[in-house]
């Protein structure tokens, strides 16, 4: 396993992170940081807004809400199924927080320091 610190994870890291977003979306982010610190891990990434979503703002608004809450359900899950198969990380929960008007989305992940041991 690679040291969580270390420049060569973080691009893992980041890499994984953008393949989720392609798969879902069709396209991966427009800025994304990444910060570990005492076994916690931070992403802060800025998305592209989809045609689809900038159409269901303008016509069924609390369906765009929806979608977007749906959406970022399902991303937590097949990032954190990624990162535990591909990067063997033990995760305890991962928590993501999206902004649908600024295109923000803040991922905090806490690892299961407890199972590395």
């Amino acid at each position: 396993m690679l040291q969580i610190d270390s420049s060569e994870f973080k691009k893992k890291l980041s890499h994984i992170y953008n393949e989720v977003s392609k798969e879902l979306f069709g396209f991966g982010t427009t800025l994304l940081r990444t910060a570990v610190d005492n076994g916690t891990i931070t992403l802060y990434a800025r998305h592209r807004r989809s045609p689809r979503s900038t159409i269901l703002e303008g016509e069924a608004p609390n369906l765009k809400y929806e979608v977007d809450f749906y959406m970022s359900s399902i991303y937590k899950k097949k990032l954190k199924e990624r990162l535990e198969n591909d990067l063997q990380l033990h995760i305890e929960v991962l928590l993501r927080d999206y902004d649908p008007a600024t295109q923000w989305a803040v991922t905090n992940i806490i690892l299961n320091t407890e199972a590395v041991r």
